[in-house]
């Protein structure tokens, strides 16, 4: 059985390659692709439909207070909606926060 790399070699890329991709399941039947655009800020998407229902909504909103403790801004964006954040979490204020007009 081979070792896995380390996260920094595994989302590591050269100048102009493909943005690596991590896929997490926080809840049955909800995925999450994380990008990594940069090291500044943490983007991912989910299908929205996907979170209906309490518990799966419950099970996300775990996985924003996970990554508060990062520190870095987060960026919800629905998917397909590249460069279109709907929901964020600002670290500075310590909430999650809306980024569309209603």
């Amino acid at each position: 059985m081979l070792e896995t790399p380390p996260a920094a070699v595994s989302l590591s890329r050269q100048a102009g390659a493909e943005c690596p991709n991590l896929e997490v399941w926080p809840v049955d039947g909800v995925l999450a692709i994380f990008r990594f655009y940069s090291d500044e800020e943490i983007d991912f998407d989910v299908d929205l439909p996907e979170l209906q229902g309490q518990e799966r909504l419950d099970a996300f909103s775990d996985v924003l207070r996970q990554m508060r403790r990062l520190g870095k801004p987060v960026l919800m964006e629905p998917e397909g909606g590249y460069g279109h954040p709907v929901l964020g979490f600002d670290a500075g204020a310590d909430r999650v926060v809306l980024l569309v007009e209603l």
